[in-house]
């Protein structure tokens, strides 16, 4: 755990690297942050999701200037009906941009619309964070992609936010470029021990690692392991409330084999770490692939991803809207895709998914991989978590398929088999038992077959644009 000696050194140099961060006062934010009713709290909306079988829905939304991000926000909890609501934040503060994010938001009040992808929090300091959270009902969440994200955690918190996604690995690797992967994981350490100590002081805040990635073609294990390896981080700088993700792949069974895997997978790997007084819960987000232009062809891939969220019993789903294709929707699309969702929620809420024969191999087979590739880093790391997934990245034996980072390999190539399930095609250095790898190859030699074409690098680029075009295997037309 970080010392509180060097947390507070740490502290005042970022507290100081803008404007707003000077003297913000933790004590203030613990203060504050104890007069938010339970029913704000997303740790608890969480916890009592998770008890009552039911799942929670949740928008993306984010935009430059403080009034017109709270009509938004209240739209999309009155129009779309959202459970738990999003403060996305812009690009420019996700790279720690604070002069490009305000002049963002000197153009977006000239223009009298957002010109800014998010909202820019940092700048827009304690007061207006506060603004935010205290003008809706739902409890709220920072949703960002910012690999040091320490001045925005400071700034959220004591604004009112009870739940901070991210973490050292998904929000950097699929995110960055050129930043170290030792860095953003102990600027993250960080990140967790505020948290930590909101916590010591009765202060619930969920936590929530990144669970897609990149998006495209992700095998459940490549998520599950930097989900568990998050989530191992996060207790250990004394969090508490857990949300491990999963983004959908688009085969039914894998997807709900995905979920129920990765919540036992991460009980078991955090058992032995030591940990015990942890909340568990999981989070399905809906297809983060190329959405069809159509609006209507859209409205079925949201549907099938809520249908999945449910029958998988995710405790909170993403939501996607229609305008996927076109860019960022209008708070009109947000919350048709809201309510799109939540029909699909209702009309399946009391069904229970069958669990066949098939559908228990998957499992297991996830299981395996997971666990190959954490008992690969364990042994880099000498028994140590943080060491060997460093250490897995450096070498290849953990790897993140299409991410941008130059301090992720990028050799193992993923694909679909002859029933859409993702499985890989090339491991590169990845830590996966040989036998592991068999079974992927002959399932993909079985589509191979049945398309009378050979496993090739064709068939990869077929599967990235299939949903876009009507279908989720790219089959040769």
């Amino acid at each position: 755990m970080l010392s509180l000696d060097s947390f507070n050194q740490i502290r005042s140099e970022i507290l100081e690297t803008w404007p707003t961060g000077r003297g913000l006062s933790l004590e203030d934010g613990i203060a504050y942050q104890k007069k938010i009713p339970e029913a704000k709290n997303f740790a608890v909306a969480m916890r009592k999701a998770s008890e009552a079988g039911i799942t929670l829905l949740q928008p993306r939304a984010g935009v430059a200037l403080i009034q017109d991000h709270i009509k938004l926000l209240q739209y999309l909890e009155t129009e779309g009906g959202a459970d738990l609501l999003p403060t996305t934040i812009d690009a420019y503060t996700r790279q720690n941009r604070y002069q490009e994010a305000a002049v963002g938001i000197e153009k977006s009040l000239q223009a009298r619309t957002s010109l800014l992808n998010g909202f820019p929090a940092v700048n827009h300091g304690l007061i207006g964070c506060r603004q935010v959270t205290e003008a809706v009902r739902s409890p709220i969440q920072v949703r960002h992609g910012t690999p040091d994200a320490r001045l925005l955690a400071e700034i959220t918190l004591a604004g009112g936010f009870t739940s901070y996604e991210g973490g050292g690995i998904s929000y950097n690797i699929p995110y960055t470029k050129k930043v170290p992967l030792k860095k953003s994981i102990e600027d993250w350490k960080y990140v967790d021990r505020l948290v930590g100590i909101y916590e010591e002081n009765g202060i619930h805040i969920n936590r929530e690692p990144f669970g897609p990635l990149t998006g495209t073609l992700v095998p459940p294990f490549v998520s599950h392991v930097v989900a568990i390896v998050e989530g191992i981080l996060a207790l250990r700088q004394g969090v508490k409330s857990l949300t491990l993700g999963y983004g959908q792949g688009g085969n039914m069974f894998q997807d709900i084999a995905a979920l129920i895997s990765l919540k036992s997978l991460a009980h078991e790997f955090f058992k032995r770490e030591g940990f015990s007084d942890y909340e568990l819960t999981t989070v399905f987000h809906q297809w983060m692939g190329g959405f069809p232009e159509d609006e209507a062809k859209a409205f079925s891939v949201i549907s099938w991803g809520a249908s999945v969220a449910v029958l998988a019993g995710a405790d909170k789903v993403i939501v996607k809207s229609p305008h996927e294709a076109m860019g960022i929707p209008t708070k009109e699309a947000n919350a048709q895709g809201l309510r799109c969702t939540r029909q699909a929620v209702n009309m399946l809420c009391d069904h229970r998914f069958p669990i066949s024969g098939d559908h228990q191999k998957e499992v297991a087979m996830i299981e395996r991989e997971v666990k190959s590739i954490m008992e690969a880093i364990y042994r880099l790391g000498n028994g140590d978590v943080e060491t060997g997934v460093i250490a897995a990245f450096e070498a290849g034996v953990m790897d993140v398929p299409f991410a941008p980072s130059i301090y992720n390999h990028g050799k193992i190539l993923p694909m679909r088999d002859n029933e859409g399930y993702i499985r890989v095609f090339n491991k590169g250095n990845l830590g996966l038992d040989d036998d592991i790898m068999a079974y992927h190859r002959g399932k993909l030699e079985e589509r191979a077959k049945a398309e009378n074409r050979a496993v090739c690098f064709q068939m990869v680029t077929d599967d990235i644009y299939a949903i876009s075009k009507g279908r989720l295997v790219g089959r040769p037309r």
